[in-house]
């Protein structure tokens, strides 16, 4: 009978001591799967919406709040700032600004954000229309191609922002489609910043008007226009402004910025990578935790087969007179252990999969970033090689002792 099929044989015959190290060898591998899943796609969405930002320009308060929500839109703004304050850093002949993008948030569309702001934020992240066109005036809104497919926005729709739990009355309007971009863009619903001033405008009228009917029928029809430079609005607010710099010097603004008791700057790479340090920490508690169950399954693997091997020595006597060699016999001991772990890398693998689906799901639904079950890494082909190659050593000393199997004396005492 061949060799392999005497080990698969008896595998089958111990299913408890099989399944314990079939188990431990697969939550190993999982966990250390599923946490290269996540870290690297998480990581991957960072990067991505770095958009070669330098600085973010925001309100006084936390500059990680500073940069998640102004350029990840998955935290609240720290405040708003008065354009009077970023005047000169809005001026295009800025000397150390090449680009500078103003934001103005608060608003949503259910759960996705509607942001005002600038052209320009179309060239930060490489963004294309699909459909339509670019907005011109406020209300007018280009949606995001997620936000769009999930909600079944059309050229023409339109809709009411709700603000802090209220519909203002004021209805925005769907001009423009954007192209799948894979960035944080296909999530948003943009529009102009004056977009925000109106609808705020329109909230503070109703405010007011509240208690006198007569007066409430103000025409909400009437969209003011703001056809000048966005910094020429002094008396208006922005929520921040994301900074691209002309040369590497321009890092000196970053102090003056923060000197200004009414501004904050934050460096998006030094956040990002102050992120990752705390995200780290974490990751690597439940990774060494994984690497001690991987090792707890390799010993699984090497009790299983060297409590085996004396119920089974005579069994190997018998196959040594029958001709198996010396060779086969080793071999066939660590094919045992290869096996064990190999399965149980690729269970580990499918299940760490599997929870990725669910995982994603949630971190979609609550951070509307989408991750995907179905990438895989070639740090998971190298987990699969390790746990093999972890496998085949636990099964070195049983596959020894059998390779030392006496026929005579075995027999003898049979």
């Amino acid at each position: 009978m061949n060799w392999m099929k005497v080990s698969w044989k008896n595998l089958l015959h111990k299913p408890w001591n099989t399944t314990l190290s079939l188990v431990l060898a697969a939550l190993g591998a999982g966990l250390v799967s599923l946490l290269l899943l996540l870290n690297h796609q998480v990581q991957e969405q960072f990067d991505r919406n770095l958009a070669g930002i330098d600085l973010v320009i925001g309100a006084p308060g936390s500059p990680l709040q500073t940069i998640l929500s102004s350029m990840y839109h998955i935290d609240n703004p720290t405040g708003n700032i008065p354009i009077k304050e970023v005047k000169a850093f809005l001026n295009p002949r800025h000397p150390m600004i090449e680009k500078a993008v103003p934001l103005s948030l608060g608003d949503r569309f259910g759960s996705y954000r509607i942001v005002g702001t600038t052209h320009d934020f179309l060239s930060l992240y490489n963004l294309e229309l699909k459909d339509g066109i670019l907005w011109n005036e406020p209300l007018e809104v280009v949606a995001g191609a997620t936000v769009a497919q999930v909600k079944g926005l059309k050229i023409g729709d339109t809709f009411q922002g709700g603000h802090g739990g209220a519909d203002h009355e004021s209805h925005f309007k769907i001009v423009g489609l954007l192209q799948p971009s894979g960035s944080v863009a296909d999530q948003l619903l943009l529009t102009a910043n004056a977009s925000l001033w109106v609808v705020h405008e329109h909230g503070k009228e109703e405010e007011h008007n509240s208690d006198d009917e007569s007066e409430h029928n103000h025409d909400h029809g009437h969209t003011p226009v703001f056809d000048q430079p966005l910094y020429t609005y002094e008396d208006m607010d922005v929520t921040s402004v994301l900074c691209v710099f002309k040369g590497k010097r321009a890092f000196l603004l970053m102090q003056a910025i923060n000197d200004n008791p009414a501004l904050q700057a934050a460096s998006p790479a030094y956040e990002i990578n102050r992120l990752y340090e705390m995200m780290g920490s974490g990751e690597r508690i439940l990774r060494l935790l994984a690497f001690v169950i991987i090792i707890v399954s390799a010993l699984s693997i090497f009790i299983s087969l060297y409590a085996n091997l004396e119920e089974r020595k005579y069994e190997l006597a018998l196959m040594r007179v029958m001709g198996a060699s010396r060779s086969k016999l080793f071999l066939m001991l660590v094919f045992e252990g290869t096996l064990l772990a190999f399965a149980g890398a690729l269970l580990g693998l499918a299940l760490s999969h599997l929870g990725m689906s669910f995982v994603g799901q949630w971190l979609e639904d609550a951070y509307r970033y989408t991750f995907s079950a179905k990438e895989f890494l070639k740090e998971e082909l190298w987990l699969v090689l390790g746990a093999v190659a972890l496998g085949a050593l636990a099964a070195l000393f049983p596959a020894w002792r059998a390779w030392q199997t006496d026929i005579h004396e075995t027999l003898s005492e049979g």
